[in-house]
């Protein structure tokens, strides 16, 4: 993680990472203020409050209370050596608490990540550098040897070739990777997470068998996630970018909507438009590109390549954003290496959703099968050892597919999670759906996975579906588990034979696409120095349904964005407009804003935690429509999950609501009591709230030119870095 410091006044420090701010000072005695801690005081206090966290863990996956524990810890120093000292961490546990259990919380200490690097010993490595920002890879710690040639299957260079290549990319683009974490849970099964060092939501895992194609994997995901604006997806770009010469891409087009509304003609083809617009409902409106906003400009729509006939067809950027997320793309060594990436990707997810929705019961893979990859049997091996029963499936349904599935099961939970992995090779299916069980998750979170059902509506209802996309943590069905299976097992192989192995591959892949009767399109992006690209086969590699288009469509946004940023600006009438169209777009009421108009708001602040009803609550209160803002505030403190600091406010609002509502009291009557118990200054912001001197507390001002949005200026910044790289390096065909 990278930390900036900056000097301040006397001997005061600002420390910044990501959305926190730090603080640190001196004692008095050491010419200081004693105004916030010491840099050795957070030390220590990190320890006491990183055991005290896996402490938490322990007992939140076990169900038992925290309300009781006490934990202390003190730092005894050696007189000879004040750099010598031992931490004391203490903890009080209540009687109740059984024997394995008291053992377990003492073990839970025992992975504490702040006690472990510190006795491992961290290495400081201290040096002058001309530009801070310049040197964009110093965070990333893993260089492999330059001499070496690991090859695996399914790259078309060496892992040491390919890490180094794509470090470059990043490097020449001015962004600066840190690797935040890495796991390492099973024998040959390794996952990190990699963000930007200035914009950390800019991210990506990545998985493998070793550390370096771990790496490599997390590397090629980040360029295939910048080459498609996936990182960016659904956020405002700013007014700048909304009337530059491009917005995505230099050779976007932008097409008017017709008569009407009509969808322009230039716009998609006969064979997509009867599957995104079967019903005629799907007007140009519709479409109109979320980033941007740009209505006047039109319809934002970018070239793909026919598959079956090398002809240019123009998808608008909103349909892809809003139907297929990060589906089907890919970057790679070579063209062939990342199309073949991209069409397992999509082979994998739509067969895994044929799968589950269809309740199908997989054979397993027979143990000699197993046996030819030892480093996989492993892994399997490892976690069994550790209490989760593993099975290893073939989900190829007969040999058709290049899919095979690994499900883990939790008797400590009844949860369960069925991986998927695709490729031309059955092992590195295999190894990929091993690979993604344990991508990101410590074993810990293995205990938040739902248990099966026989209630098919469960498994088959859409929002399960894209659970199982993001992470693979939605509801699989019991029928799922039956050992007599629909299909028989098949030792299938798909894998190229030539040195162009790639290129063979990625042919057969289109090849089952076509046997299935479904048309793939192709875009390629090479601007940012690396090859990717991305796949769309309509009808097939959606995420969300079709239908979305039209009635949950992300442009929604535009009918909000403008309103809700200039929210202290507006007038009753134009509060009574924004108020009457949140109430009429059947929104989500806990929805939270920053998703709704595309902001990335500090997710501290009560803009980065405000949802669509909180929103309305303070609409109504600024109206001084008391009797609707009450009615809303006892549902935010039923259900809504804020701080502690924004529930007490809105308490006590409720207190003073139901005085000025009830004509037989006085709020005169109350406000010493209240204030007692609130403090002066909430009460001052909830009286002021309630009488109209005070609107929208606590939401600071902004506009549509983003003031004082530093989180989602960092966001812009990370996207004018590939922008300014698309337009010096031209058109992408």
């Amino acid at each position: 993680m990278e930390i900036k410091v900056n000097f301040l006044d006397k001997l005061r420090l600002e420390a910044k990472f990501d959305d926190f701010t730090v603080i640190a000072d001196q004692p008095i005695r050491y010419k200081g203020d004693g105004s916030a801690p010491g840099p050795f005081d957070y030390f220590l206090a990190s320890s006491a409050l990183c055991a005290a966290y896996f402490v938490k863990l322990y007992c939140d996956t076990r169900n038992i209370s925290t309300e009781h524990i006490r934990l202390s810890q003190n730092n005894i120093v050696d007189p000879e050596n004040r750099y010598q000292q031992i931490f004391k961490i203490q903890v009080e546990l209540p009687e109740d608490i059984s024997a394995t259990d008291r053992q377990g919380i003492l073990r839970s200490i025992e992975r504490c990540t702040v006690k472990k690097v510190v006795q491992e010993g961290p290495e400081f490595v201290i040096e002058e550098v001309k530009n801070l920002d310049a040197d964009a890879q110093t965070l990333l710690a893993l260089r492999p040897d330059s001499n070496l040639s690991t090859y695996i299957a399914g790259k078309d260079l060496p892992l040491e070739q390919t890490i180094a290549n794509m470090s470059g990319v990043l490097a020449n683009l001015g962004i600066k990777i840190e690797i935040a974490s890495w796991r390492n849970l099973i024998p040959n099964v390794w996952s990190l997470h990699i963000r930007d060092a200035h914009s950390p939501m800019c991210f990506t895992n990545g998985k493998g068998s070793t550390k370096e194609s771990a790496l490599a994997s997390a590397l090629g995901e980040y360029i295939e996630r910048l080459s498609n604006n996936h990182f960016y997806a659904g956020a405002f770009w700013g007014e700048e970018i909304a009337n530059a010469s491009f917005v995505h891409y230099p050779a976007e087009r932008w097409f008017k909507p017709g008569p009407k509304n009509a969808l322009p003609k230039e716009i998609l083809d006969k064979y997509c438009l009867n599957i995104f617009n079967a019903d005629g409902e799907l007007r140009g409106s519709h479409l109109i590109d979320t980033n941007s906003g740009n209505g006047e400009r039109g319809i934002c729509s970018l070239p793909y390549m026919r598959q079956s006939d090398g002809e240019t067809v123009y998808f608008p950027s909103n349909l892809i954003e809003n139907l297929y997320v990060s589906n089907g793309m890919s970057a790679g060594n070579t063209l062939a290496e990342a199309q073949v990436q991209c069409l397992s990707e999509i082979f994998e997810r739509a067969v895994k959703r044929e799968i589950l929705e269809r309740e199908i019961a997989l054979p397993d893979i027979p143990q000699e099968v197993l046996a030819k990859y030892p480093s996989i049997l492993a892994g399997i091996q490892s976690l069994e050892e550790q209490g989760f029963p593993v099975l290893v499936k073939d989900a190829s349904l007969g040999g058709v597919y290049p899919v095979m599935c690994v499900t883990l099961m939790n008797p400590r939970t009844g949860g369960v999670f069925a991986s998927f992995g695709a490729h031309p090779s059955l092992e590195v299916a295999l190894e990929r759906s091993l690979t993604e069980l344990l991508q990101g998750r410590s074993l810990e979170g293995l205990n938040d996975l739902p248990p099966p059902t026989f209630i098919s509506e469960a498994v088959t209802e859409p929002n399960n579906f894209v659970e199982h996309f993001i992470d693979s943590s939605g509801i699989v069905s019991w029928r799922f588990f039956s050992a007599r299976s629909d299909y028989d097992f098949v030792e299938w192989d798909f894998s190229g034979k030539s040195e162009n192995s790639n290129e063979e591959e990625a042919a057969t892949l289109f090849g089952i696409l076509q046997s299935i009767g479904k048309e793939a399109y192709v875009a390629v992006y090479d601007q940012l120095g690396a090859i990717a690209c991305r796949i769309l086969v309509p009808g097939y590699s959606e995420v969300y349904p079709i239908e979305d288009l039209v009635w949950d469509n992300i442009n929604k946004a535009l009918l909000f964005r403008a309103d809700i940023l200039n929210i202290s600006n507006l007038d009753d009438a134009g509060l009574c407009a924004l108020l009457e169209r949140l109430e009429n777009n059947e929104l989500d009421e806990y929805g939270d804003i920053a998703t709704l108009i595309g902001i990335e708001f500090d997710e501290n602040t009560p803009w980065g935690q405000l949802t669509v009803l909180e929103l309305k609550l303070l609409i109504h209160l600024a109206l001084k429509q008391h009797e609707e803002a009450h009615e809303l505030v006892g549902s935010f403190l039923q259900y809504n999950d804020n701080t502690v600091e924004r529930k007490l406010f809105y308490q006590a609002l409720n207190a003073v609501l139901e005085t000025v509502l009830d004509d037989n009291l006085e709020l005169d009557d109350y406000l010493v009591n209240f204030r007692r118990m609130f403090g002066s200054e909430r009460m001052d912001a909830v009286v002021g709230s309630v009488d109209g001197t005070i609107r929208f507390y606590g939401l600071t001002p902004t506009s549509m030119k983003l003031e004082g949005l530093d989180r989602h200026h960092r966001l812009i910044d990370s996207y004018r870095k590939i922008h300014a790289a698309r337009e010096k390096n031209g058109n992408c065909d």
